[in-house]
């Protein structure tokens, strides 16, 4: 229970000293005597907000101490706060000029929420608009499992367990989906990297090609100009060996050393001829074909990259 209250320099008070004995204790006095004074001091001992405007005129902060009997079931938060645990639980709220506020418990340096998480334990403030409270779904619940007496705690557990269960099948399944994105974009990959493979040879082969292609222009030219000089030029490279196997096979009978000379001409003779048909086999297959080089560029650069 509260056993004292002192207010110095609080909103008009310059001082006050109050003690509570136990039992019912009843402060009366006109409107504006100052008794909702003694409540909001109190609520500011208990971590409620504050300013500037609770220093009184002319000073320099505002000092609240309350002091309680020391319920049993705040012992153990005390200690695992690291507060002195005594019988007697001591509250003090000091706010500057500046509305800078600072607080200990039992002569510990504390913070605001640290009051407040006091507050409840310590003390119920009903003020005129308290009623509101029974229009909250959540006042009338606690209310109704009070006056029960039910125990409502197996139930938060079983709750926070059932939240923390949700939780965790959900960020499961988010990581689940994750994996299944990522397989559908390894799958993908690996598709494009076996549609684009080549076959066994089918590199050298595209590659061959697209030489060929690429420089169709300058084969055609040098495979005519070797066509013309063997097979039309005038004297063609075929006319000159003609010619040449024609004086030696004349005079053949009568010297055989020639033999050697003219079975060789006979040799180039028929090579030339075959290099002549050959080219003009080439020379009629030849096609430049743009959009076959176009193709196999594109087929080239998609193994490339």
């Amino acid at each position: 229970m509260l056993r004292h209250l002192s207010l110095k320099d609080f909103v008009i008070v310059p001082t006050l000293e109050l003690d509570f004995e136990s039992g019912f204790a009843v402060l009366t006095g006109e409107t504006g005597a100052g008794k909702s004074i003694l409540i909001d001091a109190l609520q500011l001992a208990l971590g409620g907000r504050g300013d500037a405007g609770v220093v009184r005129d002319g000073a320099a902060k505002a000092e609240i101490t309350a002091e309680f009997d020391t319920p049993p079931h705040l012992r153990e938060w005390l200690d695992e706060a690291g507060f002195e645990c005594e019988d007697t639980l001591l509250l003090r709220r000091v706010i500057d000029a500046a509305g800078k506020s600072r607080a200990w418990i039992n002569g510990g340096s504390a913070t605001v929420t640290q009051l407040r998480e006091l507050a409840d334990p310590l003390l119920d403030i009903h003020g005129q608009h308290a009623w509101q409270g029974l229009t909250r779904p959540a006042s009338t619940r606690e209310l109704l499992d009070g006056f029960a007496g039910l125990d409502t705690a197996p139930l938060a557990r079983a709750h926070a367990a059932w939240k923390q269960a949700a939780d965790s099948l959900l960020a499961a399944q988010g990581k689940q989906a994750d994996a299944l994105r990522e397989r559908e974009r390894l799958a993908w990959q690996i598709g494009e990297l076996d549609r684009l493979a080549p076959a066994e040879g089918e590199w050298e082969e595209l590659n061959g090609e697209h030489g060929r292609l690429s420089h169709g222009q300058s084969l055609i030219d040098a495979a005519k100009s070797a066509f013309e000089a063997l097979d039309e030029a005038e004297p063609s490279a075929q006319s000159l060996t003609s010619g040449a196997l024609d004086q030696l096979e004349r005079v053949l009978d009568h010297d055989d050393r020639l033999l050697p000379a003219v079975q060789a001409l006979r040799d180039v003779q028929a090579q030339l001829a075959d290099a002549s048909h050959t080219l003009a086999a080439y020379l009629h297959k030849a096609d430049l074909d743009p959009a076959r080089l176009a193709e196999l560029g594109l087929h080239v650069a998609q193994r490339l990259h």
